[in-house]
This record gives structure tokens, C-alpha cells and sequence, in this order.
């Protein structure tokens, strides 16, 4: 119930006369039954944005940090997350990504909307990055299709480190569904996997006209910060 009031009520009006969001496409999320949303990833506020546009109510996998930040703006925060129906996701450690699995799949078995960033994490330069495969293993596992998004715009009123942010238009787009019933059976093959997500990842990049970087986000800002911890654990996961 919180989550239509906070969409219909409390938050979503406002953010729609703030941010005037541009909506293509939107035809294109199907009326009812599960699919995934996958999109990209330059803002905090990617998190309210595209569900305010949305006429069904779409379940994202969040990270944990966001359920158990320190003083009153984690509890604020945590609050937010839970109540909106939010999922918290352990990223830490080799289970992380099966427990991520899990948990969508469980949204999607309720026929429900999904919402992912294939991506992982933020970009923390407005690039498009490779997507993980997650995406991919659910889609073929649960036999749902895949609707690729763009937010755009979202960068610039809200860079990763902005904490206010700045008011302009954005926009959201949404692609044709994508059919991946012809990998039935697939999703333990690897090299379906990779190719079925970087055909969702071709969707989002045509879709948000950004630059494209054949590399993991986090691979990139840990070389970036001098730590190749997630590089060597990211290699290790592709054998």
C-alpha cells in the first residue's frame, strides 16, 4: 500500500513536475505477467524515476548498502527502500550472485515486474559498461522477455557523489520486448549467457546513444582508485 501512495501521492507528482520526464515507448511494457526491465545505470535518482513513469508496480534488486547506511539519513534511506518493496542484495562474497538470482526469480514466479541494471553499479562516468549475466540467467530460466530501458539525462542532474540534485529534463525509454525463447534450456551455458546479455546491452546502448566500454564498471573504478582486487575476482568468475 505504501508503495501506490508514495508513487501517487507523495513523491511521484512532484518528481513529474521537477523533472517533466520525457516517457518513449512506454507501450512497450506488457499490461500484465513477469518480465525484466533492464536499463542503465548513471543515478541515484534512476531509483524513482522510472517507476514513476510505470502504470505497474516494478520490483528492483538493491543493493544492501542501501538498507544499512550509518546515522538518520541511512535509517531514512532503509526506510524508504523497504517500504517502496525493495530487495536487498549481498554483493559480497561468491554466493552474492546466486543469491541476487534467487531473489528475482522469486519476483518474477509471482508474475511480477522486475526491474535490474545489468551494469551492477553506477556509471561513474556516464559511459555504458558491460553488462553481467544475471540478466541473462534469469530471463532464460524464468522464460520471460526482457524490455531494455535508457534513462537519459540522469547523469547530469545527479553524477555519483551529487546528493541534491539538480533540476532539468530527463527522459525514458523503452525498447521492444526481447524474446529469448529460442535459448529454452540455456541457462547454464555460458556462452549463451554472455551472448544474451550483450544483446540486452546492444538494446540499452542504441537505446541511450552513450559510449560503450567492453569492461566491467567496477573492474574500471577499481583500476581507476589503484585496487585490482575486483578485476582478478571478476576474471575468475568469467573461466
Amino acid at each position: 500500500m505504501f508503495y501506490h501512495l508514495l508513487k501517487h501521492v507523495l513523491l511521484g507528482p512532484l518528481l513529474r513536475l521537477l523533472f517533466r520526464p520525457r516517457i518513449e515507448g512506454l507501450e512497450h511494457i506488457p499490461e500484465e505477467g513477469a518480465a525484466i526491465v533492464a536499463g542503465n545505470h548513471l543515478s541515484f535518482s534512476d531509483h524513482f524515476l522510472m517507476p514513476v513513469v510505470l502504470d505497474r508496480r516494478i520490483t528492483f534488486l538493491a543493493k544492501q548498502e542501501y538498507f544499512t547506511g550509518p546515522g538518520i539519513k541511512g535509517r531514512l534511506t532503509a526506510a524508504f527502500f523497504r517500504t517502496a518493496g525493495q530487495i536487498p542484495v549481498d554483493r559480497s562474497g561468491k554466493e552474492a550472485g546466486q543469491a541476487a538470482i534467487r531473489e528475482g526469480l522469486g519476483v518474477l514466479g509471482k508474475g511480477e515486474l522486475l526491474g535490474i541494471y545489468p551494469e551492477g553499479t553506477r556509471s561513474h562516468d556516464g559511459r555504458l559498461y558491460k553488462g553481467k549475466v544475471g540478466v541473462a540467467v534469469m530471463a532464460l530460466t524464468a522464460g520471460v522477455p526482457v524490455v531494455p530501458c535508457a534513462m537519459v539525462g540522469t547523469f547530469e542532474i545527479q553524477p555519483p557523489g551529487k546528493v541534491v540534485p539538480r533540476i532539468r529534463r530527463v527522459s525514458i525509454r523503452f525498447g521492444a520486448p526481447l524474446d529469448f525463447s529460442r535459448f529454452a534450456g540455456s541457462a547454464d551455458e555460458r556462452a549463451v549467457v554472455r551472448a544474451v546479455t550483450d544483446e540486452i546491452m546492444y538494446e540499452i546502448l542504441r537505446l541511450s546513444g552513450q559510449e560503450y566500454v567492453d569492461e566491467y564498471a567496477a573492474v574500471v573504478k577499481a583500476a581507476e582508485a589503484g585496487n585490482d582486487v575486483p578485476a582478478r575476482k571478476f576474471r575468475r568468475r568469467e573461466r
